[in-house]
């Protein structure tokens, strides 16, 4: 598990890398948790574009980082999705809950 993060302007991107399973999640909901609770911003933005891969463990971190954020009263947006993650997100109706911009083809 790698990842990025960064505050600008009240906003929040956390740039995941690699691979979303079973083995990362653990490690990504707390990590992303943890920089929600420090900082809270207004936006949380989780940046896919490095991600290669995604399955239901990767649902559990959107939704956990989609309860931090109302919680706190902000936005969770995904950006950078690409076509294997996309399609998670949108069997699982992720898509109906966050807002999903910047998607690559």
């Amino acid at each position: 598990m790698q990842f990025t993060s960064f505050l600008q302007d009240g906003n929040l991107t956390v740039a995941l890398t690699g691979e979303i399973d079973h083995h990362s999640a653990k490690g990504y909901i707390q990590s992303i948790a943890a920089k929600i609770e420090a900082y809270t911003p207004s936006v949380c933005i989780l940046d896919f574009k490095e991600v290669s891969f995604v399955d239901s463990s990767g649902i559990a971190v959107v939704i956990n980082a989609l309860r931090c954020m109302t919680q706190i009263e902000g936005h969770l947006v995904l950006s950078g999705l690409s076509e294997q993650p996309m399609k998670v997100f949108r069997a699982s109706g992720v898509d109906k809950l966050v807002q999903i911009k910047e998607a690559v083809s």
